[in-house]
């Protein structure tokens, strides 16, 4: 409730129209990452009808996303726990 030294614009020390302004933002947002979350599982979806193996496709998408020196290192420590455990 109002006591009159607030003006409808801010209540309680929050301005509401720009809350409302970054609630609506970020809900078009949530709904846009929603549609875009669909489309990815449709493109793995259509991979695997043409014969990738989805579990692989992952993994390469997530090895490109890390730097070139850093995913060596990984893939030598990888190695190393290998060949540690006889795994080779």
């Amino acid at each position: 409730m109002l006591d009159g030294s607030e003006s409808r614009e801010t209540i309680g020390g929050i301005a509401a129209e720009a809350l409302l302004q970054y609630v609506e933002r970020i809900e078009r947002l949530e709904d846009e990452k929603k549609a875009l979350s669909e489309d990815i599982k449709q493109v793995y979806s259509e991979a695997k009808a043409t014969g990738f193996d989805v579990k692989i496709l992952r993994k390469v998408i997530s090895l490109r996303k890390v730097e070139e020196n850093d995913r060596k290192e990984e893939e030598e420590l990888l190695e190393l726990y290998k060949a540690a455990l006889g795994m080779q």
